[in-house]
């Protein structure tokens, strides 16, 4: 069978009239019709583009016979998206690492959760512990403890005096918390504050359960653009967004409640990284209607 013959069949299992082909090549009818019986070759870049809209290799083109016309564009794609061996191996090392890596902060995570709720059951105790004393925090529990505010943040502890940071903005907005409102307000105000951190932990741990799971599926998949991957990534993205507006809403009623500035800020940043979790689940989606189309997978038997 000659290069007319495969390419006249390669046309009819796709239903195109040669008007339509040779539209798609930017050539003439006779161009197309000349080609199918013969009297004329086609250019290389003729070629090249019959193959492309045929999703065929140049081989099939001018073999003298196609056995199978049907599970050409199925064969012929599955090996085009495969990846060789080396970037196969490389993918799936990466793949695993970071599970293990999502894995790892999950676990840290909870146990962040069980921390903060450790400290929420002492923060009423400390907290009535706490007060200023001559522009000074100083907390009963021990008369030899305070923290003084001056160029720097320090600590004082039995007349010695500890250079803590060099930024004394946080020990102001403390004191002015202690100043201006009641133990039972800034109790209800930190426990407000454990409760939104423990949210946003939680929050977290999920985030990174689906992290785990996505990676988890591409190292053992045959490709990574599959719906679960897809779903995995959407969520990912919608719960990124209540971890990013949750401390940001509740600091602002915080602000409003206790009448003092905490600096909370919408950083340009957090909104960057949720729109890129959103690109990234667009890509996915994408992929995985290319992979509907074509049966084609990304891990295989490939040689180098």
């Amino acid at each position: 069978m000659k290069f007319g013959e495969n390419l006249r069949n390669l046309r009819k299992s796709k239903k195109i009239s040669q008007e339509q082909l040779a539209e798609k090549v930017k050539v003439s009818r006779q161009s197309v019709s000349k080609w199918e019986t013969g009297e004329a070759y086609p250019e290389m870049n003729n070629i090249l583009e019959l193959c492309k809209i045929f999703k065929c290799r140049i081989n099939d083109l001018v073999n003298d016979s196609i056995i199978d016309l049907d599970s050409l564009d199925e064969d012929v794609m599955e090996s085009v998206v495969k990846l060789k061996k080396a970037e196969q191996a490389k993918m799936k090392g990466i793949s695993k690492a970071i599970s293990i890596i999502a894995k790892i902060g999950r676990i840290v995570s909870i146990v962040g959760i069980v921390a903060v709720i450790l400290v929420m059951v002492f923060t009423p105790y400390i907290v009535k512990n706490i007060e200023v004393v001559d522009n000074q925090i100083v907390y009963k529990g021990n008369e030899k403890f305070s923290i003084i505010e001056d160029s720097v943040i320090k600590v004082k502890y039995d007349d010695k005096t500890l250079d803590v940071e060099d930024d004394a903005e946080t020990i102001i907005k403390i004191k002015e918390i202690f100043e201006n409102n009641s133990d039972i307000k800034i109790i209800g105000f930190t426990e407000a504050a454990f409760v939104s951190l423990i949210v946003t932990l939680v929050l977290v741990v999920y985030i990174l359960k689906h992290l785990e799971d996505l990676f988890n599926n591409i190292n053992k998949g045959d490709t990574p653009f599959t719906k679960e991957n897809v779903n995995h990534i959407k969520r990912m993205a919608y719960l990124m967004i209540a971890a990013i507006i949750l401390p940001y809403v509740a600091g602002s009623i915080f602000e409003l409640i206790i009448k003092t500035d905490l600096n909370v800020e919408f950083e340009l940043f957090n909104l960057i990284e949720i729109l890129f979790l959103f690109g990234m689940a667009y890509i996915f989606e994408y992929g995985h209607a290319i992979q509907l189309d074509s049966k084609g997978k990304m891990y295989g038997e490939v040689d180098e």
